[in-house]
C-alpha cells in the first residue's frame, strides 16, 4: 500500500469532472466523500455482472465477489484484478483507514477493511459507495 501513486490514465480537469458528474458523484469520485449507509442503489443488489467505475468505466468489481455485509453500502472481497484499484492510507477522520481509488482515473470508491470475520476468502470488507459504481448485468 502506497500513498505515491502514479499519474492516472485518464485525467480531466476540475471542470470537465464537474461538467461529465452528477453533484453527488462529483463529491464522492472526486473529493472522496461518502454516500448515506443504507441509501445507494447496489447495497442490496446481487445481479450477476461487472461494476465499473461511474467516472471512467474502467472495470473495478465482479458480481461472483460481493456478499451481503448489512453495512449499509456494497461490499466486495476482492477487486476484479488487483491493478483496478490502487490502495492508500487515509488518515481524514482521526483513524487509519485504507482509502480505495480506481486504478484508471485515481476516483474515490470507498474504503477496505481487513479481518472483519465475514468469512470471505480474502477477509477483506471492500466498502464501496455505490455512486461510484456502474452496474453492467450479465447479457
Amino acid at each position: 500500500m502506497s500513498s505515491a501513486i502514479g499519474k492516472p490514465k485518464v485525467e480531466k480537469s476540475d471542470a470537465e469532472w464537474r461538467e461529465q458528474l452528477t453533484p453527488e458523484e462529483y463529491q464522492v469520485l472526486r473529493k472522496a466523500g461518502t454516500e448515506r449507509p443504507f441509501t445507494g442503489e447496489y447495497d442490496e443488489v446481487f445481479t450477476e455482472g461487472v461494476y465499473h467505475c461511474r467516472a471512467c468505466d474502467a472495470e473495478l468489481f465482479r458480481s461472483d465477489t460481493k456478499f451481503a455485509s448489512h453495512c449499509g453500502w456494497p461490499s466486495f472481497y476482492a477487486p476484479s484484478a488487483d491493478d483496478n484499484v490502487i490502495l492508500r492510507e487515509d488518515t481524514a477522520m482521526g483513524m487509519r483507514r485504507v482509502e480505495v481509488l480506481c486504478g484508471t482515473c485515481h476516483s474515490h470508491l470507498g474504503h477496505v477493511f481487513h479481518g472483519e470475520g465475514y468469512g470471505t476468502p480474502t477477509d477483506d470488507r471492500y466498502c464501496m459507495n455505490s455512486v461510484s459504481l456502474r452496474l453492467e448485468p450479465k447479457a
